[in-house]
């Protein structure tokens, strides 16, 4: 016999398909069904997109700067976000999954900062090291259905010495905090927009304000010298020319031995950094002087020929107090060591004044070689006009 269609079941298999469960198992198998429609439903937590980092229209327009780099300096690269995927229905909440920016973190951050601050390399080349950039999700307490997230950036700012060594300039540290419906990602990307905006317009406005008066930011070092002249002190003579050395200045007792007179020349400096207009202005002030109250003279000699030897000590003090001059000149200077260069400068100044005084004097015989006398006065003439410095002329000198 043939058939069209499926051969019919037995009848007594039909007749047990017709009957009823016992209840116990149909309650299970109800609930077995539940979950496995409910499963079925909801299938697994794929990855969430990468966020896409848009340009911010910031209202920024340099004045200070230009970004020459960003680092980065975060001790965590793997992603910039930790965001809740949408929970499941029904089920526990999933744990946060890490998102990154579109193109890659670093990246993404450059081309943003980019297209945000506008680029003149005539300005001051600066360097953002970022530190953090990391934005965190949780349930929002008490509240269903909505995740609570938190935005934080980090920023260091650095600047370039003269010698190209980076300078630190100022740091920022912000926090932003949001609130969505679960399932919905749309306001974390312009919230991070937004933190990493307000990082750039702090550094436009920590340099607009520090950029005349901090050392920091200072483009360079500029020297005016002084020479104190004014001879108030009555115990101390500041070297002047036109006003020699003379007998009344000779204060001390004098003293038995083989000299005719002694005089205790030295110098010294002050420096007051100003910053001004972007420089650090120096204004060094010189003083030479000669305490009249060390100083002797006996009686009786040839006094105008003892008085030129003792001023041609004052006059070589003067020479080294201009070659001082020289080396702090602003060419040797820079503005993270000019103070360290000016000391040493002094320092290395004082030892050639004493070398130059005990070689004149044991050049000249302490004065007593007239011919070797006549040979240092020549030499300190044409160096005192060399720097300008016509000299002191002692009364008697014949200059």
């Amino acid at each position: 016999m043939l058939y069209s269609g499926f051969e019919p079941a037995p009848q007594r298999l039909v007749k047990a398909t017709q009957g009823r469960l016992p209840r116990p198992a149909a309650r299970w198998l109800f609930l077995v069904l539940l979950l496995l429609l409910g499963t079925a439903a909801q299938p697994p937590a794929g990855p969430l997109p990468p966020l896409v980092l848009r340009a911010a229209p910031l209202a920024l327009a340099p004045q200070q700067f230009y970004v020459a780099a960003v680092a980065d300096a975060r001790a965590d690269r793997r992603a910039v976000a930790y965001l809740l995927p949408p929970p499941p229905r029904p089920g526990p909440a999933l744990p946060p999954q890490p998102v990154d920016l579109a193109g890659g973190g670093l990246a993404a951050i450059r081309e943003f900062v980019r297209q945000s601050v506008p680029r003149n390399t005539a300005l001051r080349p600066v360097t953002i090291r970022l530190t953090e950039c990391l934005v965190t999700e949780q349930a929002a307490p008490g509240a269903a259905g909505q995740v609570a997230g938190r935005v934080v950036v980090g920023m260091a700012f650095e600047g370039q010495r003269d010698d190209g060594q980076p300078v630190r300039l100022t740091e920022y540290h912000g926090t932003a905090r949001y609130r969505r419906p679960a399932g919905q990602l749309a306001v974390v990307e312009p919230t991070l927009r937004q933190a990493l905006g307000l990082a750039l317009l702090h550094l436009n406005r920590w340099l607009l304000m520090e950029a005349a008066t901090n050392p920091r930011l200072a483009q360079g070092v500029r020297v005016t010298f002084q020479d104190y002249t004014l001879n108030t002190d009555p115990d101390t003579l500041f070297y002047a020319p036109g006003r020699p050395l003379a007998r009344a200045d000779f204060r001390a007792s004098p003293r038995a031995g083989r000299y005719a007179a002694v005089v205790f020349p030295s110098f010294s400096f002050s420096a007051r950094p100003v910053i001004r207009a972007g420089f650090v202005q120096l204004e060094v002030l010189t003083k030479v002087f000669v305490v009249r109250g060390s100083s002797w003279m006996a009686a009786g000699g040839d006094e105008a020929y003892t008085l030129n030897h003792e001023q041609r000590h004052f006059d070589l003090t003067k020479l080294v107090a201009e070659r001082f001059k020289q080396k702090i000149r602003p060419a040797n200077l820079t503005v993270e060591e000019f103070n360290a260069t000016i000391q040493l400068a002094y320092f290395t100044s004082f030892q050639e004044m004493n070398r130059l005084q005990e070689q004149y004097d044991a050049e000249t015989s302490h004065g007593t070689d007239r011919a070797a006398q006549q040979r240092w006065d020549q030499r300190i003439d044409a160096e005192l006009r060399a720097f300008g410095q016509l000299g002191a002329e002692p009364a008697g000198s014949g200059r």
